[in-house]
């Protein structure tokens, strides 16, 4: 059990976490969330013992074991599998001190170090760190590697290997999946299901937190809230719980308004003056429910393209890779410096039509990177042919893209570069809508967080007016509520879009169709991410029995384009949907508001002194109101749960 006791918690002058009590159960698996800035980062230094509480108590229980993921790898010699084995820190040294007793002939020392290892079941650890490496998606030939030879975004995998490698009873993951593909999400996400220990882990994919967690922690404002539930059941709970507030809020006003009414005219007078009194009592004591104060979401839009191509871009017959003395900065180990080319794809076959949505699925180095290259234009084709429409304008977001901004520039000062000769005052409205307004604008982007640099770069590409977006993991650095705003707006986006990402909801929420990047091909899937899901599970299951299958997965019974045309008008089915609980909640707000005031009115006793007729009036009006009411949120509760399905 975890405890913190009116807990507070500073970074520089700013207070990031105040008064929090709180208690983490044994077993837990706690997704925390909230803004980034919020302080999520540093409650996980304070259970590390990285960052101590400016005020109260964390109690954590003695000997407690704790494995979290290294923020740095360095670049070591060893093998790749040896570095996982070393997150088994008790483990290693055992291991250590066998082969040192075996080096200088020490029988009793080995035997000794013989008896430690079989306690901890070591001699199957290899074998473990093995597993741990395939499932994050190292091929077996990399196992013996040394770590200094992978990649920046290998590393951390590796580094994640072996934080699982601990044995711990308390797990801390930071954004685990912001370097995995969808195949190592799915993986890591069944092996956190059967952890045994208490799970605390921040993460913005809300797929795979309603995976893996069974309580939420909430930090917002400096406090911390705890929910049961998964992501999608704290979004249920908070859209309540916000709305019973600003009944709360909006009743206890009423109610203000009516006893200051009294007292304002009767204190003076020497009948009424105990029942002012009385009143004024009342007045001090009440709650002073705060208003909700609603954020205002953030939205975002790709503008219309001016041209929109029927056939947009073609691929024939090509070899996609990487001519000699060149490399590929994607992948798993770097390509070795030779003049022959390097082939990563083989005979792709791939057209883009006007309005296609294409997600690509397939782990990490298998070409997801390479593909989308080749596509853009930045790779010529080994062979074959690259046909593009002379009307096509492509957006493109790749994986480096964040990284290759301009230090010391501004906002404006980007946006200018691309557009020199328009006017100034065009230039900040676009940058306002895109939430760089005022002074922010002319701001360094030096101070600028990772989703800050993200959301420049998309507004970058959304200037230019694509009709083919290409997208290249662009979720990494965004927050929950910007990757709904890039969902919301790609859905609405008119053009081409191909999509690589491991965010379920994103593909899920914007792509119509699925092609599979692995073993040299490119390949349509037929079915959706549920059905990959399912199919990736079965392959590891066919491993596990020694049976290694590749064989592509069983055709659908309608075609490709049917079952296009179909996931195409579901969505304009979703969109009208989410039109319609818009305008339900605009409207049940209104009513509210009116209810408010009925309420106010029949609370006055003067009404009472008035007309029955109207004092009637009001009581139609107000039961009316009510009937329309339920009447709404029954509707909006029937389209929450068809959205939701």
């Amino acid at each position: 059990m975890i405890s913190f006791r009116h807990f507070a918690l500073r970074r520089g002058s700013r207070l990031l976490l105040s008064d929090i009590d709180l208690v983490i159960q044994d077993g837990w698996r706690l997704g925390v969330i909230g803004r980034n800035g919020c302080g999520k980062s540093s409650l996980f230094a304070a259970l590390q013992g990285r960052l101590e509480a400016d005020a109260g108590e964390l109690e954590l229980p003695a000997r407690l074991r704790l494995a979290s993921v290294a923020q740095e790898t360095p670049a070591l010699p060893d093998a790749a599998i040896d570095y996982v084995l070393g997150g088994d820190e008790v483990l290693a040294a055992a291991i250590r001190d066998e082969a040192a007793a075996a080096a200088r002939g020490d029988s009793e020392a080995m035997a000794a170090a013989h008896h430690r290892i079989e306690e901890l079941n070591g001699y199957d650890a290899r074998a473990r760190a093995g597993r741990l490496l395939h499932g994050l998606g190292f091929a077996p030939a990399t196992h013996e590697r040394a770590v200094k030879d992978f990649s920046g975004g290998w590393r951390v995998r590796l580094n994640l290997a072996r934080a699982l490698m601990a044995p711990s009873e308390l797990l801390l993951l930071d954004e685990p999946t912001n370097h995995l593909d969808l195949d190592a999400v799915l993986w890591l996400e069944e092996w956190l299901r059967r952890y045994p220990g208490t799970l605390l882990v921040i993460s913005h994919d809300r797929e795979f937190l309603d995976a893996v967690t069974s309580h939420t922690l909430h930090l917002n404002e400096g406090k911390a809230r705890l929910y049961t539930g998964n992501y999608s059941a704290f979004e249920l709970l908070r859209a309540e719980q916000l709305r019973q507030q600003q009944i709360a809020h909006e009743r206890e006003q009423a109610e203000r308004a009516h006893l200051q009414s009294f007292i304002d005219r009767f204190k003076a007078k020497a009948s009424k003056a105990k029942q002012a009194q009385s009143r004024m009592k009342r007045l001090e004591k009440l709650a002073g429910t705060e208003a909700v104060r609603a954020e205002r979401a953030f939205r975002f839009e790709f503008a219309a393209p001016e041209r929109l191509p029927a056939s947009m871009l073609q691929l024939e017959d090509v070899a996609a890779g990487y001519p000699g003395n060149s490399h590929d900065p994607d992948a798993l180990l770097p390509l070795p410096d030779v003049a022959q080319d390097v082939v990563i794809l083989a005979d792709v076959r791939f057209r883009l039509e006007a309005g296609e949505r294409i997600g690509l699925l397939g782990p990490n180095g298998a070409g997801k990177s390479t593909l989308v290259k080749t596509l853009v234009g930045e790779l010529a084709p080994l062979a074959g042919e690259r046909k593009a429409h002379k009307d096509l304008k492509i957006g493109y977001f790749a994986q480096h893209t964040v990284e290759s901004l301009r230090e010391g520039a501004s906002p404006f000062e980007h946006l200018q570069d691309k557009a020199p000769g328009v006017a100034a005052q065009a230039l900040r409205d676009f940058l306002g809508g895109w939430n760089f307004a005022g002074d922010r604008a002319f701001e360094s982007i030096d101070g600028f967080s990772g989703g800050e640099r993200a959301r420049l770069a998309l507004a970058l590409i959304a200037w230019d007016k694509p009709n083919l977006l290409l997208l290249d993991e662009p979720t990494n650095h965004l927050d929950l509520d910007m990757r709904e705003a890039l969902a919301d707006a790609l859905a609405d986006f008119d053009g081409a879009l191909v999509l690589v990402s491991h965010d379920r909801h994103l593909l899920g929420m914007v792509s119509d169709s699925f092609w599979r990047v692995a073993d040299g091909r490119v390949e349509p899937f037929d079915g959706d991410l549920d059905d990959y899901a399912r199919w990736l599970r079965s392959r590891g299951a066919a491993a596990k029995k020694g049976a290694e299958s590749e064989t592509a997965p069983a055709a659908a019974t309608v075609s490709a384009a049917d079952r296009r045309r179909a996931a195409a008008a579901q969505r304009e089915s979703e969109k009208a949907s989410r039109s319609r609980v818009k305008k339900i909640e605009t409207r049940v707000a209104a009513i509210d508001q009116q209810l408010g005031t009925l309420e106010t009115r029949l609370a006055d006793p003067d009404t009472y002194n008035g007309a029955t007729a109207e004092l009637m009036k009001l009581g139609q009006q107000q039961a009316e109101l009510r009937r329309e009411k339920e009447t709404l949120e029954a509707e909006w509760l029937e389209l929450y749960e068809q959205l939701e399905a």
